[in-house]
């Protein structure tokens, strides 16, 4: 038998914990309750994620859930990261740390040993997996897992939880209605993804949404929605399909809405030509600190795909209606501001239009530009 499989079936935690529970009590103890108890827990160790991290990922207002080897816990609720406190002892362990990453790994399709010490994968729920084992991980094995919501947030949430106010919130609609090609900017955890699929249930119920992830996050309220996700090459190097190949499919497939969960790669020269093509309403997510950040973000994509500064600026500005940013506070996730992209001689530009204000809106430089776009009145 080899390792990674050994390590794989011995990666139940907690086993000896659940069986404990019946060992220890007498037969008139054991009620239904304490079995169900244990039957769930059962359950939280074959097809969860054990019984400490579990209840986590269940917590609809949990984001990210982070190990750090043995040193704690760490969980996202959109306020930045808060360590919380667990009675357990099999996280304590750090070959139990180590187990716990191997089953979850298999859980998603993956290897995970010494061999193949670095693994992405993507639960049946949609949770998404990173984990890496010492000694690449000083701190001993990490497993950091990014939740994704059963049920997507509606434009009136995000109205709700102060992500965005009534004026702009109509201004990010009118960009449904318009059939605008947008991008969304931020950092790491900061609700881009949220935001977006918030947006496409909006979209007219008769209108095809074609989706392509790295893996799928996205999935909006909508009867019409199909997905594409890329494939990594196998341990022989063959077989991969790219994001950029994935684009190339989907055009193929008679999108109304063409959507790019997140642009970060050589895939931006064939989204950019897609939507100069004929296809409107289509959207991307991109990392960048700032909606001013976003020119120089496309042009060092574009330099993947062996796109020069100046034709991505030409691609960019013709393709795109709008970016808009959205930032991560102690407040919670808000939409910051919206920008315009346009061309200033060869190079590629973002203007701010219009951000969020407490009583309302605060109109930019390019605020005539964004709302003729649109067709709203200025």
């Amino acid at each position: 038998m080899s390792t990674a499989l050994q390590e794989a079936r011995a990666a139940v935690v907690g086993g000896d914990e659940i069986a404990s529970v019946l060992a220890g009590a007498s037969p008139d103890a054991i009620s239904i309750a304490a079995v169900a108890s244990v039957g769930q827990g059962i359950l939280q160790q074959l097809e969860g994620a054990g019984p400490v991290l579990q209840p986590l990922l269940d917590d609809p207002l949990i984001t990210d859930v982070l190990v750090n080897g043995t040193e704690g816990i760490w969980i996202d609720r959109g306020r930045g990261l808060e360590r919380i406190n667990h009675d357990s002892t099999a996280l304590a362990d750090p070959g139990e740390v180590r187990k716990l990453a191997v089953r979850l790994a298999a859980t998603c399709g993956q290897r995970l040993d010494d061999a193949s010490p670095i693994v992405d994968g993507t639960f049946p729920s949609g949770v998404r997996l990173h984990a890496v084992l010492p000694p690449l991980a000083a701190e001993g094995t990490l497993i950091s897992l990014r939740t994704q919501r059963a049920i997507a947030l509606t434009v009136d949430d995000l109205v709700r939880y102060g992500t965005v106010n009534d004026p702009l919130a109509c201004i990010v609609t009118s960009m449904i209605s318009a059939k605008a090609n947008v991008m969304i900017s931020g950092s790491t955890g900061s609700g881009k993804t949220t935001l977006l699929a918030a947006l496409l249930g909006l979209v007219p119920t008769n209108e095809r949404i074609v989706i392509i992830e790295e893996s799928a996050e996205l999935r909006p309220t909508h009867p019409h929605c199909v997905h594409l996700q890329v494939r990594h090459a196998n341990v022989q190097g063959t077989g991969e399909v790219s994001m950029s190949d994935l684009v190339r499919a989907a055009m193929r497939m008679r999108p109304d809405r063409l959507i790019l969960g997140e642009c970060r790669g050589a895939e931006v020269r064939d989204v950019l030509a897609a939507l100069n093509t004929g296809h409107e309403g289509g959207w991307a997510t991109i990392h960048a600190n700032t909606a001013q950040d976003v020119p120089a973000r496309l042009v060092a994509l574009g330099a993947l795909a062996g796109m020069t500064e100046e034709t991505v600026a030409a691609q960019a500005a013709a393709a795109l209606d709008a970016v808009i940013h959205i930032n991560r506070t102690t407040k919670g996730r808000r939409i910051d501001h919206i920008s315009v992209l346009s061309r200033q001689g060869r190079n590629l530009v973002s203007t701010k239009a219009v951000s969020m204000a407490v009583d309302g809106l605060e109109k930019g430089p390019a605020w005539e530009q964004l709302v003729g776009r649109l067709g709203l009145d200025a």
